[in-house]
């Protein structure tokens, strides 16, 4: 068995989870008590589904951590998602989003989500492996953002706006 040591990554990931709870702790409250909860949880929930479709066998394209198995501290990692996806529902909400603009906000989305996994290869979160890229993940952030986008609108927006 391996030992590790707490370094850039783990430092990384605490940062954007205290920069993101701090993000959501200092924002005005817009959103339900109902609302938040779901955006907190869905941005995890998510990671875990596309990571566990596309990073485990048989695909087996990237790696979590510091090695290949799971640690604790890499199932942490995935709280690194639950303010981007409050913060994605957030701004939608008060920069009032409608009609085409919501293309245009996912993939404003789109290019912030492949920003942070760039930082997160730098910094050791994330290790390709499998001749998997960075543009590879584009169509993922697509489909994730908008999923979350539409699951929100069926499920939490006032049917008269």
């Amino acid at each position: 068995m391996m030992v590790h040591q707490f370094d850039l990554n783990e430092w990384f990931v605490i940062g954007m989870i205290v920069v993101g709870l701090c993000l959501i702790y200092f924002l005005p409250q817009k959103l339900p008590l109902l609302t938040t909860i779901f955006c907190l949880l869905i941005g995890p929930y998510l990671g875990l589904i596309f990571d566990h479709t596309i990073a485990v066998p048989p695909l087996d394209l990237y790696d979590v951590g510091d090695d290949h198995g799971y640690s604790l501290f890499d199932l942490l990692s995935y709280s690194m998602y639950a303010p981007f996806g409050y913060i994605f529902i957030y701004f939608y909400e008060r920069l009032h989003i409608k009609g085409q603009l919501r293309g245009v906000y996912i993939l404003f989305w789109a290019v912030m989500a492949i920003l942070l996994e760039w930082i997160c290869v730098k910094v050791g979160i994330f290790h390709y492996k499998n001749g998997y890229k960075l543009l590879y993940s584009i169509p993922v952030y697509f489909f994730v953002e908008s999923l979350l986008l539409l699951l929100y609108l069926h499920f939490y927006q006032k049917k008269n706006s």
